[in-house]
């Protein structure tokens, strides 16, 4: 009998051995990995130059001779904290911007205190964002300042540079940052008005906990958790892929809550009313006008982004007033968009291309 087309007789021994090493390996990375604590993100050197509450402000320490003119603000979404963008040396947005000139600052979120759950949108768009930008101008000399904006950290922006179009904002980057709420579909289910009581939920707990946030992401893909452990349990003989695994998941893991305040109007003005699309949002009392925006603006989008669809995410670019501007859109989802190894080779080299020549 002829052996089957194709069939590596000779290999097989190879391949044997390679699997029975692999499966010890396995065995002994599963008792290190349950041991272990896992890797410590967030470790780019920096300075906390303002503290207020649910609000951090970091500046990283530059690491270039010389630094571009304009200092660069980090807006992080509110739900998840910003060592996303610095999980490891060599896996570091941060990182990868400072080595290569730019100042950066960042405004990352603590957990709300349930005495802040009074906060507001506009304690957000009006008072936190406004006093990092005064605070970074101080601190770097500079009256012009550059934002990127990630995910809602993204809204936050756009809405405050409706808001203070007359500057300082000098440059604006956004990351999948939602507009047409109505593409939001999971999150429209269940925030759908005729069987969810937000007046009720906020007046009863205050702070909306991050065990709900979590488990309306992990509704988006219910499976994803399950085969991500599968996924991890093949590979982990593999340190990179278990140390990349420890730090996504350690991230996922420690989302923030949500000042209830700010909660009820993201739910009625944004999930409900669709105010930021259909031009009728406004902020203690100010108009939000995407059309007031004028500045350079680079919007980034994943293809295959769960969490803000290109749909939701598609309406920015024709928004705002800008002469220059630009949509990208690049293979990855809303994470690997902007963190791992996909992120490496396709946006961070966009990000520097864009911003280097308008930050001089």
């Amino acid at each position: 009998m002829n052996p089957r087309p194709g069939l590596d007789f000779a290999s097989i021994p190879e391949r044997i051995q390679t699997e029975v090493q692999r499966a010890i390996q396995r065995s002994i990375k599963g008792v290190e990995y349950i041991a272990s604590s896992g890797p410590t993100p967030g470790e780019t050197p920096k300075d906390v130059i303002l503290s207020r509450g649910t609000m951090q402000l970091y500046h990283y320490r530059p690491l270039a001779d010389e630094l571009y003119r304009i200092p660069l603000l980090i807006v992080m979404a509110t739900t998840n904290r910003g060592y996303i963008l610095d999980l490891a040396p060599g896996q570091s947005l941060v990182e990868f911007l400072i080595k290569r000139g730019f100042d950066v600052y960042m405004l990352d979120w603590t957990a709300p205190k349930p005495e802040e759950k009074s906060l507001r949108m506009e304690d957000y768009v009006l008072g936190f964002i406004p006093d990092c930008i005064k605070a970074v101008q101080r601190d770097s000399g500079e009256s012009d300042v550059n934002i990127i904006g990630y995910c809602f950290g993204g809204v936050l922006s756009i809405m405050y540079a409706s808001i203070f179009a007359g500057g300082p904002l000098k440059n604006l980057v956004c990351f999948t940052t939602p507009i047409d709420f109505r593409e939001m579909k999971l999150f429209q289910s269940f925030s759908d008005r005729r069987y969810f009581d937000v007046d009720r939920l906020v007046d009863s707990i205050g702070n909306v906990p991050p065990e709900m946030i979590v488990t309306s992401f992990d509704m988006l893909r219910p499976a994803a958790r399950a085969m991500s452990q599968v996924q991890l349990w093949e590979n982990i003989w593999n340190d990179g892929y278990v140390k990349s695994y420890r730090m996504m998941d350690k991230w996922g893991a420690d989302t923030l809550p949500l000042a209830g305040e700010y909660f009820r109007a993201i739910t009625k003005d944004l999930m409900w009313d669709n105010k930021l699309y259909n031009d009728t949002m406004s902020v203690g009392g100010r108009a939000v006008d995407l059309s007031k925006i004028t500045v350079p603006i680079l919007h980034a989008m994943a293809e295959h982004d769960h969490i803000v669809p290109y749909e939701a995410a598609k309406h920015l670019i024709a928004k705002v007033g800008s002469a220059d501007k630009e949509e990208v859109i690049l293979k990855g989802g809303h994470v690997s968009l902007v963190a791992g190894a996909n992120a490496v080779k396709r946006l961070w080299p966009k990000l520097e291309s864009w911003l280097s020549k308008r930050s001089i």
